[in-house]
């Protein structure tokens, strides 16, 4: 008799409930495999995705995508490649042409043409759960994976609860894939309230590397004290002090903010929005102006205060190395795709936004999913009579969550880098991974939150441990002691293990060499 209360098996497990994840478990149903897909929240609902409303980067042929590649590329740092960029939006491309093929509603263009790379994530999620069901996939809602299973160093599937039910499941799988989206270190966005690195950490736990995390400086405009980070209308926006003085407005916006924070307070107004352009945001994103609506403030019209949201690795660039077009992890058996991926081949070391991140969920999730099903077909039907061991190697006290929050929130310490905040927060950081530790394996929601809490923090060691080492700036990396871009640190650098982290730079390494 099994010790769980669910114990179900699959040839692919998918973790997640995004774009990525729903793309991957198409794509692995479509190719012959049995599907289960878990998501800590209602899959169609939850993550960063669904509260948005986003334009995918994308153009109609294969030159005009190599163009598009070659004109963004300059502008990642050193650090995107023209190749990978071109294959991921190659890959959105050929997703977004079959959903067109459906009954999805995509609008029209000006020309009264289709127009598919508009996607009103609330609606899309909403058709891909209905296209994922209709393929055979077996979902779970409300069920947050908490650790991976492998047998002989293959990882064979996932351990997790039932929140709503307060069940215990456990699903084998031939294969995995992580979907499971970025970490906000805490912070309170609009759909990051479950993105707190838990899938950082279930692949790390089971033997892969990360990178780019020390691009996990990313922060959005949000209107006083709302959750509402949308970046879109600030692109009209004037911002001014306490006293009506106005910002310095060169460089981007949120460099501008988190400068004039540093003083005191910021508003802003949107007065510099085109004609139109309000209705179009009241039809289009509703959930920009309800805030407003709610506090009686005309935005177009009146000052409102501002202040920066920590968006971490949700729109950084941080997450787990990929091997080229298959969303292979280097572990065996675990695949990975969505935000909890690096994306620096793709971005370099600046966001990712809406467009980029929108394609890259598209392609790396069709790419994981038929990776997925291949692996689980050599492996056969075997793989559910496999003794399986837990790769789940660690749990807080949820008071390290506090610990992260305090160092990785503020801009003074994480928007703004030096050595010494750096330093300082590892300390802290480090205290609460060994102190916080619990020894007795808690269960249901006190198991789910150790384990949060055990994400966060090792996330945000991983972040700020690359962070130290790249002793340079270089987009969202913001040394304030190492101001300049040091060409010999033109390379990715490679983070991993628990304890002792370690972090590489193995490009570099090899030309030397």
């Amino acid at each position: 008799m099994s010790a769980f209360d669910l114990d179900l098996a699959a040839d692919v497990l998918v973790i997640g409930g995004g774009p990525a994840a729903t793309w991957a478990a198409l794509e692995a149903a479509k190719a012959g495999a049995r599907v289960a897909l878990v998501d800590k929240g209602y899959v169609g609902t939850s993550g960063a995705a669904a509260p948005s409303g986003v334009g995918t980067w994308w153009a109609p042929t294969h030159d005009a995508r190599r163009a598009a590649a070659e004109a963004r590329v300059p502008r990642c740092f050193g650090l995107a490649d023209v190749e990978s960029v071109v294959r991921t939006l190659d890959e959105a491309d050929a997703g977004l042409r079959e959903l067109s093929a459906t009954e999805y509603p995509f609008p029209d263009d000006d020309a009264g043409q289709r127009y598919i790379p508009n996607l009103r994530t609330a609606d899309y999620l909403h058709y891909m759960r209905r296209f994922v069901l209709r393929a055979g996939v077996r979902i779970l809602d409300h069920s947050p994976a908490l650790e991976l299973l492998a047998s002989d160093g293959v990882v064979s599937g996932a351990t997790g609860i039932d929140r709503q039910r307060d069940l215990t499941w456990r699903i084998r799988a031939a294969a995995v894939v992580l979907a499971t989206g970025g970490c906000s270190f805490g912070e309170r966005f609009l759909g990051a309230t479950g993105l707190t690195g838990d899938g950082l950490l279930m692949a790390v736990e089971a033997g892969a590397t990360l990178s780019g995390m020390e691009f996990s400086a990313q922060y959005g405009i949000a209107p006083f004290d709302t959750t509402s980070d949308k970046g879109l209308v600030y692109f009209f926006a004037t911002f001014t002090r306490e006293d009506g003085t106005p910002v310095d407005h060169t460089g981007d916006r949120q460099t501008i903010v988190a400068r004039a924070l540093l003083d005191g307070p910021v508003y802003g107004q949107l007065d510099q929005a085109p004609p139109g352009f309000e209705a179009d945001v009241r039809k289009g994103q509703p959930n920009i102006i309800l805030p407003f609506d709610r506090a009686g403030i005309d935005p177009f019209r009146q000052r409102f205060p501002v202040r920066l949201r920590c968006e971490g690795t949700v729109r950084g660039t941080g997450g787990i190395r990929l091997a080229d077009g298959d969303g292979a992890t280097g572990v065996p058996g675990l695949y990975a795709a969505g935000d909890v991926a690096s994306r620096e081949a793709l971005t370099g070391a600046i966001s990712g936004g809406g467009g980029p991140n929108s394609a890259w969920s598209i392609a790396s999730g069709r790419w994981a999913g038929r990776a997925a099903a291949s692996f689980a077909r050599a492996v056969g039907e075997t793989h559910g009579s496999r003794a399986a061991s837990s790769l789940g190697s660690r749990a807080l006290d949820p008071a390290a969550a506090r610990v992260v929050k305090d160092e990785l929130l503020p801009i003074e310490r994480n928007f703004f880098r030096t050595e010494q905040t750096l330093t300082d927060s590892l300390t802290r950081l480090d205290a609460a991974w060994s102190g916080l530790r619990l020894d007795r394996p808690a269960r249901g929601l006190a198991a789910l939150r150790a384990r949060e809490a055990a994400a966060l923090t090792a996330t945000a060691r991983w972040s700020y441990r690359a962070a130290l080492w790249r002793t340079e700036s270089r987009g969202m990396h913001r040394r304030l002691d190492a101001p300049a871009l040091d060409r010999a640190l033109e390379h990715s650098l490679d983070v991993s293990e628990l304890d002792t982290i370690r972090v590489a730079a193995p490009r570099a390494e090899a030309l030397a060499s």
